[in-house]
C-alpha cells in the first residue's frame, strides 16, 4: 500500500468516527485515535522500527484499534478488527499482514497482552496519556464517559477504580519506560495521597 493508499483511508476513518460516535464517548472519540495514531509513529521510531511496510501496518492498526466503538462499547476490538478486514479487503496488505493488525488491535484489549514489538508499541500509544501532562483533563474525559455509559455508578467510584488501574499498568516498550512511567507514578502516588487524606 502507498502513502497516498494510507492517506486515503485515513481520510475515510477521520470521516466515519466524526460523525459515526455517540457524543456520549468523551474519551474514546476521534482526537483519542489520532493521538494513538501520533504516538504509536513516535514511539516505534524511538524503538529503531525504520521499515516503512512496518511502519504503516502499526499506523493502520492505530488507525482501526477503536473503530467498533461505533458499533458496540464492550468487545470493540474484536468488531474493530472486523471492521478494518472489511476496509482493507481490496488493497494490496496480505492475509498475514491482515493477522499482525488484528493482533495489535487485540492487544490492546485490557488487560493488554502483546506479544512482540509491534503489539507493545501500540499498547504503550494507546495509554501513552498516562505519563503525561494532560492526563488530568484526558483522565477527567474517561471518568465522565465511564458514568455516561455506567462503567462506574458515582464520582467517588471513579478514584479506586483509577489508582488500582495505574497500580496494575505497564509500560511494555524501552521508550515508554523511559519517557512516561516515572509522571505515571507521580500520578499514582498523587491519588493515593488525596485518597488518604
Amino acid at each position: 500500500m502507498t502513502e497516498s493508499g494510507f492517506q486515503a483511508i485515513h481520510a475515510s476513518i477521520v470521516q466515519r468516527l466524526s460523525t459515526g460516535l455517540d457524543s456520549r464517548l468523551t474519551y474514546h472519540n476521534l482526537a483519542h485515535t489520532l493521538d494513538v495514531l501520533d504516538q504509536s509513529l513516535r514511539i516505534s521510531l524511538a524503538e529503531n522500527i525504520s521499515d516503512p511496510h512496518q511502519l504503516l501496518l502499526i499506523r493502520i492498526a492505530a488507525l482501526f484499534h477503536d473503530t467498533g466503538f461505533l458499533f458496540e462499547y464492550s468487545g470493540h476490538e474484536a468488531r474493530s478488527c472486523v471492521i478494518m478486514r472489511e476496509a482493507l479487503k481490496d488493497t494490496s496488505i496480505t492475509e498475514k499482514e491482515l493477522n499482525q493488525i488484528s493482533g495489535m488491535i487485540m492487544a490492546t484489549k485490557i488487560p493488554q497482552s502483546p506479544t512482540n514489538l509491534m503489539e507493545q508499541i501500540i499498547c504503550d500509544a494507546d495509554l501513552d496519556y498516562l505519563g503525561r501532562e494532560d492526563f488530568p483533563p484526558i483522565s477527567n474525559n474517561l471518568k465522565q464517559e465511564f458514568l455516561e455509559y455506567g462503567v462506574i455508578k458515582s464520582e467517588e467510584a471513579w478514584d479506586p477504580l483509577q489508582i488500582g488501574f495505574l497500580e496494575k499498568h505497564q509500560y511494555f516498550t524501552l521508550t515508554s519506560n523511559r519517557t512516561r512511567a516515572p509522571k505515571k507514578n507521580e500520578y499514582l502516588a498523587m491519588l493515593k495521597k488525596q485518597k488518604a487524606q
